[in-house]
């Protein structure tokens, strides 16, 4: 048994948050709209998340990098705690706006965390706003 852990880029406003297909029921989803929004100057707008100038925005000019340390805080708990109980599934999910900007780099940003952290478990990867990004390992 492994654990696989799905992670969801999407947006509040066009699909809300993404269904647990598992049968859990459950998983984290952290509100992305807090952090001041890159979507909303013009030359990111029809960047997302995964550009490099986004990125940059996002580091170095809001509260993302503070807010991911305490998310990989709280998931880490949880994966610690699902391995050691061979539980085979989490998700967790980011969302923002339109589910470009913020949700795509934080849901980037986490997946690698746990990758590079947990080499052992499967990371599933989706925006679902953002397919033309989707990359499942």
């Amino acid at each position: 048994m492994s654990l696989t852990i799905e992670i969801h880029s999407f947006s509040y406003k066009k699909g809300g948050i993404p269904k647990d297909e598992s049968g859990n029921g459950g998983g984290f989803a952290f509100d992305c709209r807090g952090i001041l929004n890159p979507g909303r100057v013009e030359e990111y707008k029809l960047q997302t998340g995964c550009d490099s100038a986004v990125q940059e925005y996002l580091e170095t000019k809001t509260e993302m990098p503070k807010f991911l340390e305490l998310v990989k805080n709280l998931v880490s708990i949880n994966i610690d705690n699902y391995l050691a109980r061979d539980f085979e599934h989490l998700q967790i999910n980011f969302g923002c706006t339109g589910g470009q900007h913020r949700s795509v780099y934080a849901a980037e940003k986490i997946a690698t965390f746990i990758r590079e952290k947990y080499p052992q478990i499967t990371v599933k990867l989706n925006h679902d706003e953002q397919p033309q990004l989707n990359n499942y390992v």
